[in-house]
């Protein structure tokens, strides 16, 4: 599902009570865009089914609605983060598959800011996520949020009533050039 709108002014998240895990209201859910006058903005939403081959989808789904915004150079970064977020709700917050066998679902939303990325994933649960201290002996797991700090411009979570909560991220759209290359101080040559 693909929507147009376009974004009106963020807050920035506040720091949660205990100064670890920002804490702010998302900035809109793809689903039900903001206004904003004169300025294009873009959003997509999936549904992921919590296994293997939805994540795979979810990855795919990030690459090719990147490339078909012009942000090919956002989609490492945007793909780690949607691998992040998508792991974590399916591993600490995705209820248990249905008596049907359907694996648990989580949704992933992207809205297109003028100066901005901003990546949703919802799930049912409505712990809040939480961060691995850095310097924690070397574990397999536990550093997903703290991935998702360093790529991200900002990135918090909110609870999504009835039931649930948003978790997101916010990326910057615009391309860092690269450096240039270095120059090399002029030779005199001796005459021939």
């Amino acid at each position: 599902m693909a929507r147009t709108g376009a974004p009106g002014p963020r807050p920035t998240p506040p720091p949660a009570p205990d100064g670890t895990t920002p804490y702010g209201a998302p900035p809109s859910v793809p689903g039900t865009p903001p206004r904003y006058a004169g300025a294009l903005a873009a959003s997509a939403a999936l549904r992921v089914e919590c296994s293997r081959e939805g994540f795979a989808r979810a990855r795919s789904f990030t690459r090719d609605t990147l490339h078909t915004w012009s942000l090919d150079h956002c989609c490492d970064d945007t793909t780690l983060i949607v691998t992040e977020l998508a792991a974590n709700a399916a591993t600490h917050a995705a209820p248990a598959p249905s008596r049907e066998g359907a694996a648990a679902e989580i949704r992933l939303g992207f809205v297109l800011e003028p100066a901005h990325l901003l990546v949703t994933v919802s799930d049912g649960d409505d712990r809040p996520p939480s961060c691995t201290p850095a310097g924690v002996a070397l574990e397999e797991s536990g550093r997903g949020l703290c991935i998702v700090d360093a790529l991200s411009d900002a990135w918090g979570w909110a609870p999504t009533p009835p039931a649930g909560k948003t978790v997101w991220a916010k990326l910057p759209t615009r391309s860092t050039p690269a450096p240039p290359p270095p120059s090399c101080p002029p030779t005199t040559r001796p005459p021939i």
